[in-house]
Parts: structure tokens; C-alpha cells; sequence
């Protein structure tokens, strides 16, 4: 019997997003660099880089990730308000398009952005779909097993080229290349249609959430983990 072909949309476009930021909390973090990364077979990947300047000091434990300091930011960065319209305003076309939008760990990186967009008066996209996000996946079909689920050690182990970690459009390139072996060596999830992909990513999310919930409620009886995907909802 002939294997059934791949679905075209596995095949591309896609376009994959990476942010550097000023700190963890997606509530409060400016992005600092940002990388829009488009893939299709066949063909080169077609890339976007912003730096930016944030318009707050970049902690130095930040920078020392990232590499980018304050100084090298204000210098050489653009004005948020303007790198913020045109990330969205690229977005939104790939999404209208049809284009899956790639985010490692997606609840940060979107929530960061929509809070961004939120701060500069920016048009962020009234629905972010279809999203897809390997960190996710990975967890639902590897749930067991040990070691880190960084975006490095992803690679590692589904043996993808990873050029540099922590650096916008590295990653950017990662995540895609990462997303693309993803859907070959797990060809059931290419076989969903996007938007079942996107929905079925969801509920693992929250269910992945509960599990990380109950597990640091050994400790601490107080903790709660947010089980909204892609982003996060605002709060007021």
C-alpha cells in the first residue's frame, strides 16, 4: 500500500516568530529584538529582524542571555511603537492568508507581543490562529520522557540544526525547522486539518497546565498555572 502523501499545508508557507525580551513576566517584558521567519517547500526561508529599543533599561540578566544591552538598543534600535505595528501588521497578513503562525511556548511570546500591541496602539490580530507550537506538541507525544524541554534540547533531540540559541532569528529558524520535523516523524499530526491542529494543541495546553499545577501545589497550595493558549487574556 502507498503511504498517503503529506497535506500541502505541512508543506508551507508557515512563518515561525522568536522574541528576546526585557524579563520572564510576559505581563511586563518589552521585546528587545524580534524575528519573523517564512518557510515553504521548496525554497530558502525568507527572514525579518527588528531590534528594538524598549524604552526601559534591559536588566543585565537579560542582557547577558540576549547580548543586547541598553545602551546597544537606544543606539541602534527602532522605536517600539513602530517595530510593534509592522510585527502585527505581518502577522495578521500570514494569518489571513491561511499561514500557520510557529511559537515555542506561545502563551509567553503572544502575550507579550498583544500586551505590546496594547501599549503602542497597535492592531494586534483579533484571533490568533492557527497557531502551531512544538513545545506543546512535544510534551503531548513525549510526555514521559526525562530531561529539558528547551528549544536547544528540542532540537537536540529531534536532531535539528539550531544555529544559536537566544538570538531572535535563530531561533525563529529553529522553531521552524523543528515544527517541519515534527510533522514527518509524527505524520498523524500533518494528517489534522489547521484548525483541529490548533484546537487539539489547546486542550493539551490546559491539560498540561493542570498537570504542572498539581504538581507545584506539593508545595505551595497556593500555586495556579494559566491553561489559556496561544496567549494569555487580559486581565481588566
Amino acid at each position: 500500500m502507498t503511504a498517503p502523501e503529506t497535506p500541502a499545508w505541512s508543506n508551507g508557507p508557515m512563518t515561525a516568530l522568536d522574541l528576546e525580551t526585557t524579563g520572564i513576566d510576559p505581563e511586563s517584558a518589552r521585546i528587545v529584538s524580534a524575528a519573523l521567519v517564512s518557510i515553504q517547500a521548496p525554497g530558502e526561508p525568507s527572514t525579518r529582524t527588528w531590534l528594538v529599543d524598549p524604552g526601559i533599561d534591559i536588566p543585565a540578566e537579560a542582557a547577558a542571555v540576549h547580548g543586547i544591552t541598553t545602551d546597544h538598543a537606544v543606539k541602534n534600535g527602532r522605536p517600539p511603537a513602530d517595530a510593534v505595528a509592522e510585527i502585527v501588521t505581518q502577522i495578521g497578513q500570514a494569518l489571513a492568508a491561511g499561514q500557520p503562525l510557529i511559537v515555542f511556548r506561545a502563551p509567553y511570546a503572544l502575550t507579550v507581543l498583544a500586551r505590546e500591541a496594547a501599549r503602542h496602539a497597535a492592531a494586534f490580530p483579533t484571533e490568533v490562529a492557527p497557531v502551531i507550537d512544538p513545545a506543546v506538541i512535544d510534551k503531548q507525544i513525549n510526555r514521559y520522557r526525562p530531561g529539558r524541554r528547551t528549544l536547544p534540547a528540542l532540537c537536540e533531540h529531534y536532531q535539528v540544526r539550531h544555529d544559536g540559541p537566544n538570538q531572535a532569528v535563530e531561533d525563529a529558524l529553529a522553531v521552524a525547522r523543528l515544527t517541519w520535523r515534527l510533522l514527518r516523524v509524527r505524520p498523524q499530526l500533518a494528517a489534522l486539518d489547521l484548525a483541529t491542529l490548533h484546537a487539539r494543541q489547546q486542550s493539551w495546553a490546559a491539560a498540561q497546565a493542570l498537570g504542572l499545577e498539581r504538581h507545584l501545589r506539593r508545595t505551595d497550595s497556593t500555586a495556579t498555572v494559566n491553561p489559556a493558549w496561544p496567549f494569555l487574556p487580559t486581565t481588566h
